[in-house]
């Protein structure tokens, strides 16, 4: 079942968030830091009382097995683009020993309708290249890439 988090549920959220910094700091040492600390355990509490951000989680069994974290954006128009309003999928994460099981795919088709609901036209995230899994899903179920950051070690 995929539902909005409540408070009492964010150390639980706090252990994947662990999952996906791990991730990132294998992937990407030289930019990552290792360890998930007091401060990257806080901050779930200050995305949960920003009110243009959500947290969706999914529960199987009676356990979160999966989280997202949602930002509300709103773009003004500069010289070089238009306005534009969209949700953002800041952070995703099924756990490890419930992929492959079809949660992902409920949360997007839940983040989608809330995006709907809300009147975005278009979902965005970004992730890390190294990521080969997530971005197989995420194309998947319909992300396109339309942007890309390249760097260059010298």
């Amino acid at each position: 079942m995929v539902r909005f988090a409540r408070e009492e549920e964010l150390d639980r959220v706090n252990e994947l968030r662990k999952e996906v910094n791990d991730l990132h700091v294998e992937g990407r040492p030289d930019i990552f830091k290792p360890g998930f600390n007091d401060v990257l355990r806080d901050y779930i509490h200050e995305i949960w009382k920003d009110p243009g951000k959500e947290i969706v989680v999914s529960e199987k069994d009676g356990r979160i097995c999966g989280f997202a974290v949602l930002n509300c954006i709103s773009k003004p128009e500069n010289p070089f683009m238009f306005a534009r309003d969209f949700l953002d999928v800041d952070e995703f994460c099924v756990g490890k020993k419930y992929r492959r099981q079809g949660i992902a795919r409920e949360m997007i088709d839940f983040i989608k309708e809330f995006a709907k609901e809300k009147g975005f036209q278009r979902l965005e995230l970004n992730m890390w290249e190294f990521n080969e899994g997530a971005l197989k899903f995420y194309e998947s179920v319909g992300f396109k890439t339309y942007r890309r950051y390249m760097d260059m070690d010298l």
